[in-house]
């Protein structure tokens, strides 16, 4: 069975400041929950100038082979300004934000289902954004248009189930193809 990983960057980063981890670790627990090497891993993430960043050392170190670092294929896109005004003195501003991530990592979860490199998916990510496509590949697979669709999320709350957790590194929902959905935990100490 083919495992990939795709990872939100700013997810992770604002989960790490409450629970520091390290990318090389998650990774080998992962693979030790999955039960067999992970086949691709994908961080994605948006920065002030991309072109730049893929060369400084983070993301260097990402892209670096075990047992050095946890080998992602690093994506990254430009940040948006975002022009606001302050309700309370109508003053304006601007803050930047992240644009296209989301919607590279819904493209990037459909092009490899469609391409059938996975047969599970590990999702990084903290909000429903993905719902859609995940549902999508979902229903392909119920009605045969799909040879394989497995997909496991860290963190993104399975709509069919209220009460899953949603723990980045406490728990691991899946679903897998022809097998009961299981759930598995990673011991905090591990990571």
């Amino acid at each position: 069975m083919k495992t990939v990983w795709i990872i939100d960057g700013a997810y992770l980063f604002n989960f790490g400041r409450t629970l520091p981890f390290d990318y090389l670790k998650l990774k080998n627990a992962l693979t030790r929950l999955n039960g067999e090497e992970i086949y691709e891993s994908y961080f994605l993430n948006s920065s002030n100038d991309p072109t730049a960043d893929a060369q400084n050392a983070f993301h260097t170190w990402l892209k670096s082979a075990p047992p050095r670092g946890p080998k992602l294929r690093v994506q990254l896109y430009r940040l948006k300004d975002l022009h606001s005004t302050c309700p309370g003195c109508n003053t304006g501003f601007d803050r930047q934000v992240q644009k296209g991530v989301d919607v590279g990592i819904a493209t990037l979860i459909i092009k490899l289902a469609v391409q059938n490199v996975y047969d599970r998916l590990i999702l990084s990510a903290g909000d429903g954004d993905f719902e859609d496509a995940v549902l999508v590949l979902e229903r392909q697979e119920a009605h045969g248009l799909s040879a394989t669709r497995v997909c496991a999320a860290l963190g993104l709350q399975d709509p069919r189930d209220p009460h899953a957790p949603t723990d980045a590194l406490r728990q691991v929902p899946t679903v897998d193809r022809h097998v009961p959905r299981k759930r598995r935990t990673i011991d905090r100490h591990q990571v």
